[in-house]
């Protein structure tokens, strides 16, 4: 089974824990079968090989979201990189030409596209199954898999199919509406549009040549950044007339809020937290190393981290996006294949970062401009090239890296470096990378 999964989000909702760097499907507030901390996209992840184990996953992501994927998945998991964000119809068919130019997918294998951030149990993954048959049988050019609605929603749009039929062809879409006209399309068996769909490979192929002219996949790569934002609803399915929509009728969340997420969130609290026994339905998510005490707090949520506190009422915190983005801050904290980076401080002329390098990783052969970098190492081992002369690092040991100097590190263990960047311009821009022999 070809599945590409679309991982996008510029990470507002589930503010302080998420940022421009790390969107909401890579904060890890649910468990796996050992118990262990996992994200979103490596619950998606992990259920789909357990539904199929020879299933061929592509992640669709901005190159922002790369280091992260990685870090979360490995580094053998297959990346589909936009080079700018140009809406979900040039991603799809970005992703549809390096399935059949770079993977070699043929044009008559179905390819099944759907979101990477669903709460949802394995009957899903059942019916996701199912509509890749569909699409292989090509019955219809186009097939939806919409959710069966539990309430008249204002959040999302909707499917009107010919029937209530497990599958049915599909008569109409219908915009967001309020909710005295969802409760109408409730009652002609509509269903809410998530996103998923599946088709044959050729079949978008030929709908994308006939839209945009490129070559191929290197070629459309090229001129991405000149394609129309288009969503795949507008661009093809609401103007596709063979096109039908399976039901599913199992648990289904968008977790796209607060009020969401601690709905299905594996522990009530994570973090340095406590709740006197006066608290009720409340959640608490704390990432800095210093305590929550939380006292006579009901239906709230709690969450902090080095980009901020957010205290909401649950209900209200489905409203948050508009004031989150008056607050101009620098992402603190980022997953990077190589481990992570957490702002400790930040003021004019210096900035202090610690490095969390996984064993066997190691940085980019780079240089600065305009800052000079003081590493002491906390923990671990590792090693260190500074314009091409090796030097071993262990617990104590402090580098001093000149402006202009190229540098590195590589960990040798799991290896931790508080870094002291000097200057008066500190840029995330002023890294040029070069070749490591």
């Amino acid at each position: 089974m070809n599945i590409i999964l679309l991982s996008g989000g510029s990470g507002k909702r589930l503010w302080p824990l998420s940022n421009d760097v790390r969107s909401k499907q890579f904060i890890k507030l649910f468990k796996d079968e050992n118990g262990e901390y996992e994200s979103m996209v490596q619950r998606v992840y992990r259920q789909i090989n357990t539904a199929d184990a020879n299933a061929k996953i592509t992640i669709a992501t901005s190159k922002s979201q790369t280091s992260a994927i990685k870090n979360q998945l490995g580094e053998k998991v297959s990346i589909c990189v936009e080079p700018c964000r140009r809406d979900t119809f040039p991603a799809i068919v970005l992703s549809a030409a390096y399935l059949h130019d770079e993977m070699g997918v043929h044009e008559d294998e179905a390819v099944v596209v759907c979101p990477v951030d669903p709460y949802v149990d394995n009957t899903y993954y059942e019916a996701i199954s199912i509509l890749k048959e569909l699409a292989e049988a090509g019955t219809a050019k186009l097939t939806l898999l919409g959710i069966e609605p539990t309430y008249p929603s204002e959040k999302y749009g909707y499917i009107i199919p010919e029937s209530d039929e497990n599958i049915s062809d599909v008569r109409e879409f219908k915009e967001k509406p309020d909710a005295k006209t969802a409760e109408k399309y409730l009652a002609q068996n509509a269903l809410w549009n998530a996103g998923i769909f599946a088709f044959k490979l050729g079949y978008l192929l030929k709908k994308a040549h006939s839209m945009i002219e490129f070559d191929d996949y290197r070629d459309l790569f090229a001129k991405y950044g000149t394609l129309t934002k288009i969503s795949f609803d507008y661009a093809v399915a609401e103007k596709e007339p063979s096109i039908q929509v399976l039901r599913y009728r199992g648990d289904w969340k968008d977790v796209g809020t607060w009020n969401m997420m601690a709905e299905v969130m594996a522990d009530a609290t994570k973090g340095w937290t406590v709740l006197d026994e006066t608290c009720e339905n409340t959640n608490v998510v704390n990432e800095l190393n210093i305590p929550i005490l939380c006292m006579g707090c009901k239906d709230l949520v709690v969450a902090a981290s080095g980009d901020g506190i957010l205290v909401s009422d649950k209900e209200r915190s489905g409203y948050m996006k508009p004031f989150v983005e008056t607050i101009e801050t620098e992402a603190r904290y980022a997953e990077k294949s190589w481990g992570s980076y957490t702002v400790i401080d930040a003021e004019p002329g210096s900035m202090t970062v610690k490095l969390s390098m996984k064993a066997g990783e190691h940085l980019s052969y780079h240089m600065h401009n305009y800052r000079e970098e003081v590493w002491t190492v906390v923990s671990g081992k590792g090693k260190a090239v500074v314009d091409g002369m090796e030097q071993m690092l262990r617990t104590g040991d402090v580098i001093m890296i000149a402006a202009g100097c190229k540098h590195t590190v590589e960990a040798l263990s799991d290896l931790d470096i508080i870094e002291v960047q000097l200057g008066d311009e500190i840029s995330i821009s002023d890294k040029i990378k070069f070749p490591l022999d």
